[in-house]
């Protein structure tokens, strides 16, 4: 089994487009996928689960979805968080925190809060996020840290990302048929193994979750070796 696995959940947009139904409707099939996926990977006893909810580029587009995005995060959190709190399960947000609306960062810090002694799974919510805007933070932080070491190397600029105390990707799942990271945790997928899908998002099912566990049981990871 992987020990981290992150996963690029695309293509609500598109399901909703070939059911019909409006962006909001995707959007909240794509969290009941996502709970889905949770469930699996408790039951794989996978360590760490990193999804990506909103990318800092997604702010391109319109109001209307992105306003959305940010109701169906508030919904599933205040829905989702008192079952992964009665799991174990640890949650933890990375990205620009900031800039999200006012009546979302109070449910996402309760959650946070309310989860922050479980030892299970990390389940770690990338949201309003990317692999550039990271890595431009994770500078900045060291620069501003008056107790930071005098020069950097991996080990040291790694305790300045978001994901500072978690192991690198094993294992990084894309659905919906793209195959690229599209700015997605950078430095932590050196070495990850890819396993894409032409299966929407919300059509995710366990399934296929198993499916990609199995195409990476049958991987040889080299790390730069033979």
């Amino acid at each position: 089994m992987p020990t981290h696995i992150a996963i690029v959940p695309d293509g609500n947009r598109r399901w909703s487009e070939a059911h019909g139904a409006s962006q909001l409707a995707g959007h909240e099939a794509g969290a009941a996928a996502m709970h889905r996926v949770v469930v699996q990977s408790l039951k794989f006893k996978i360590k760490y689960l990193t999804v990506w909810g909103f990318s800092t580029d997604n702010w391109k587009r319109s109001q209307e979805e992105v306003e959305s995005l940010f109701q169906v995060l508030t919904q599933w959190i205040e829905k989702d968080t008192p079952w992964l709190n009665s799991k174990g399960v640890h949650l933890r947000y990375i990205g620009r925190f900031g800039e999200l609306p006012q009546y979302l960062k109070p449910a996402i810090q309760r959650a946070l809060a309310l989860t922050l002694r479980n030892e299970g799974m990390t389940l770690t919510l990338a949201f309003n996020y990317s692999g550039r805007a990271e890595i431009i933070d994770a500078i900045h932080s060291w620069l501003a840290d008056a107790d930071a070491p005098p020069s950097l190397d991996e080990a040291v600029f790694s305790h300045y990302l978001y994901t500072d105390g978690i192991p690198d990707v094993d294992l990084v799942i894309r659905t919906a048929g793209e195959f690229r990271l599209s700015n997605f945790l950078l430095w932590q997928t050196a070495y990850s193994e890819f396993y894409f899908t032409p299966v929407l998002w919300p059509d995710f099912k366990k399934s296929d979750f198993r499916k990609a566990l199995s195409d990476f049981a049958d991987r040889k990871r080299r790390f730069g070796g033979d």
